[in-house]
């Protein structure tokens, strides 16, 4: 949601297109593969300079400690991303395994709360943190402060009309 928010702003996204559209993310996907091998070749940030690109949070570590970067981190119940990850396999035909999503959640937990501390200890990285359900209750109030972050003008209209609700299909239960 926040890429196509940014692209909808005026931001110019870093994505190969490789993995298309479907019924889980029917707006697409805003991948680049080579995020993946950040480790082993970054010469492709020579490139992304005011442009936005797509990151787990693992790989924030990875990151060249001789640039600036602007991150938004997008929070969300994780039950809810375990519930959506969970269909998209099964949607793919692909076998559902491995930890239960309790056990799963206290991992992510343990592994945001870590990444989290050391993203404070970063003098290179400036965060941002925004609540998905925020976002999509208050997509101009999000806007408006993913613009005051990045410190650009961007269109705020187009933004909030990127917000599409329809797509929060897999709500956590307590919501």
């Amino acid at each position: 949601m926040m890429m196509r928010m940014l692209a909808a702003g005026g931001i110019e996204i870093v994505t190969d297109s490789m993995r298309q559209a479907d019924a889980d993310n029917p707006h697409g996907y805003y991948e680049y593969e080579n995020v993946k091998r950040i480790k082993k070749d970054a010469s492709w940030l020579d490139d992304t300079y005011g442009k936005a690109f797509k990151m787990v949070l693992s790989l924030l570590y990875d990151l060249p400690m001789n640039r600036t970067y602007k991150i938004i981190v997008m929070e969300r119940n994780m039950q809810e991303v375990l519930t959506s990850q969970r269909i998209m396999l099964q949607r793919q035909g692909k076998e559902v395994s491995g930890p239960d999503d309790e056990r799963m959640a206290r991992m992510f937990a343990r592994h945001i709360a870590t990444t989290k501390a050391w993203l404070q200890d970063q003098n290179n990285m400036d965060v941002l943190y925004l609540d998905y359900h925020d976002v999509l209750s208050k997509p101009r109030e999000s806007a408006e402060t993913v613009q005051q972050f990045l410190g650009q003008t961007l269109d705020t209209e187009r933004m909030v009309a990127a917000v599409d609700v329809s797509l929060y299909r897999n709500r956590a239960s307590s919501r």
